[in-house]
């Protein structure tokens, strides 16, 4: 199971851009994504598929951009999520926000996906990394029982780290999915948990957390000697290569007891330009085409290519014991978005 997820920030870094730029950013989104996600298909005869963490706080307010991206989403390149940065926040302003702006995706878009009672459930990306104000100094969140809050609101996974090297990730897991709960109010809850496992279902009070694969990176040294951190971010500078593939698979996350379903989730901040230069170039495509090449010989690798929300269900459906092909499992907890203009 392969996904990218996108902190996507048209006014980015630090919301400091023109709209123009950010105007710019979007419109060769909208133009160069679909044709190079509709050049490759996975062993279920889909396409890649791009997951959006569009920020709640942007400046420019959701009302600009997240219309003009709807025809990704119809066309089943991407999906749309929440991201949040947030500084000295307190739990009733937390909740507020987060409440605001799924039933604005939800209400005028059907952006997000329902669970089996109907209701709307999004995934989350946490800005500055700092989940349950987990920071040393407290900064970029400031509200202790974050986890209780997304689980409450509807937050359905977690999908912030790694945050190698920062000082924010989690100081007991690694290549993991994993189950945390909040700690009495206690900062940095994220530090605890429990890894999926098939047959353990979550208790009602654990959220999901979906790690990215994190290592050592032989094949790309300092000075010819100290290996690279490999921390599933790919940006311009740090570019996609067959090297890196290879190491994402060999790091295993996965389901325990289930193995043989590879989950690797990658990041990026997408309308970086120097970013867009990669995930919408030659680099990306020579990435997917050694994914396929290499990994979907329909014998001893199957390479699926899953949204954020898919990713998720299938880790689900596999803890629950399903078996099978994990592609039919893509809408399992968290149904498909139904798009819609009104």
């Amino acid at each position: 199971m392969f996904a990218l997820c996108d902190h996507y920030e048209p006014l980015s870094p630090a919301a400091s851009q023109t709209q123009a730029i950010g105007d710019q950013r979007v419109a060769r989104w909208l133009q160069e994504w679909p044709r190079l996600a509709a050049e490759f298909r996975d062993a279920d005869g889909r396409q890649p598929c791009h997951s959006i963490f569009y920020p709640a706080e942007a400046p420019e307010g959701a009302t600009r951009y997240v219309p003009q991206l709807l025809p990704l989403l119809e066309q089943g390149s991407a999906e749309m999520e929440v991201h949040l940065h947030h500084r000295d926040d307190t739990e009733a302003g937390l909740r507020a926000q987060l409440i605001e702006f799924r039933d604005y995706l939800h209400r005028e878009f059907g952006i997000l996906g329902k669970d089996r009672n109907g209701l709307p459930k999004y995934g989350f990306i946490h800005g500055n990394w700092a989940l349950c104000n987990s920071r040393p100094d407290g900064d970029w969140c400031g509200v202790n029982n974050e986890l209780n809050i997304l689980r409450e609101t509807g937050c359905y996974a977690d999908f912030t780290f790694p945050s190698v090297p920062s000082s924010t990730q989690p100081r007991n897991f690694c290549n993991d999915l994993y189950w945390a709960k909040d700690r009495g109010g206690a900062p940095r809850s994220h530090d605890f948990g429990r890894r999926l496992e098939v047959g353990l279902a979550p208790d009602d009070n654990e959220l999901l957390l979906v790690q990215g694969p994190v290592g050592l990176n032989w094949h790309s040294r300092k000075f010819g000697l100290i290996p690279r951190i490999e921390n599933a971010d790919i940006s311009g500078g740090n570019i996609p290569t067959p090297e890196r593939v290879d190491l994402w698979i060999r790091q295993q996350v996965h389901v325990l007891g289930r193995e043989n379903w590879i989950f690797i989730k990658m990041h990026t901040h997408g309308c970086v330009e120097r970013n867009a230069e990669v995930l919408l170039g030659e680099r990306m495509r020579a990435m997917y085409r050694h994914l396929l090449q290499r990994y979907n010989d329909g014998r001893d690798f199957i390479v699926h290519f899953v949204s954020a929300r898919e990713l998720s269900n299938i880790a689900r459906a596999a803890v629950a014991g399903e078996v099978g092909p994990p592609g039919q499992y893509r809408d399992w907890h968290v149904g498909r978005p139904e798009i819609r203009r009104d």
